[in-house]
């Protein structure tokens, strides 16, 4: 049978619907799932991933803050000080950038530990903050027992934080970013001194809050 023009321009639209279908089906189901970080053990036929363990911290607002106050919720982390003249100034700018980017999430916090709590003290971080203008409620800056905030940074986050009398500052930290899902689990991290690096965790945010 001969087609005629009409029929096989009609034909043709038909074979191009179905296939874009197949395409965008394909897309969505190829979408694979960011990357769990840490080590991971096998209990039985389940794997049980590294997560942050157990902490309790104040807030520039004199709330405590612990796990239960992130559970369900993907999160941000990093170290800093107040009075670092070094990373810390871009680290917050860049903060900002994600603070900003992420005001409609509802779901969505970030926590700022201060690795010099004697000196960062509640009354310090909340003048901090109020000079960035952010809301308590979406970034915490904490503070608390200076060997528990280096120690959750240390073996929990993966992040440097110490002591470094030899640093004019007296402390060395790394600039990292570190994304946090609903399970508390590592997903990301992050240059907190690069736009382009953070460009990618916030596009990253987005895309773990369509994940879980």
């Amino acid at each position: 049978m001969v087609l005629s023009k009409g029929a096989m321009l009609w034909r043709s639209a038909k074979l191009l619907v179905v296939f874009f279908g197949v395409v965008v089906m394909s897309c969505s189901t190829d979408r694979k799932p960011m990357p769990i970080f840490g080590e991971r053990s096998f209990n039985g036929t389940d794997t049980v991933y590294h997560t942050i363990a157990p902490f309790k911290f104040f807030d520039q607002d004199s709330v405590l803050i612990k796990n239960d106050d992130v559970a369900g919720k993907v999160y941000v982390a990093d170290f800093f000080f107040t009075s670092c003249r070094t990373i810390c100034p871009k680290m917050k700018t860049q903060m900002k950038r994600v603070y900003a980017a992420t005001e409609s999430f509802d779901d969505f916090m970030i926590l700022s530990h201060t690795i010099d709590p004697e000196y960062d003290n509640v009354r310090r971080l909340k003048k901090f903050a109020d000079k960035l203008e952010t809301d308590s409620k979406r970034w915490h800056f904490l503070t608390g027992n200076r060997d528990s905030i280096f120690n959750l940074a240390q073996t929990s986050y993966f992040a440097t934080a110490m002591e470094d009398k030899n640093d004019p500052d007296g402390y060395i930290h790394s600039g990292a970013f570190l994304l946090i899902d609903r399970k508390g689990r590592i997903r990301g991290k992050y240059d907190g001194t690069v736009a382009e690096d953070v460009d990618r965790l916030i596009g990253d945010i987005k895309k773990l809050r369509l994940e879980e």
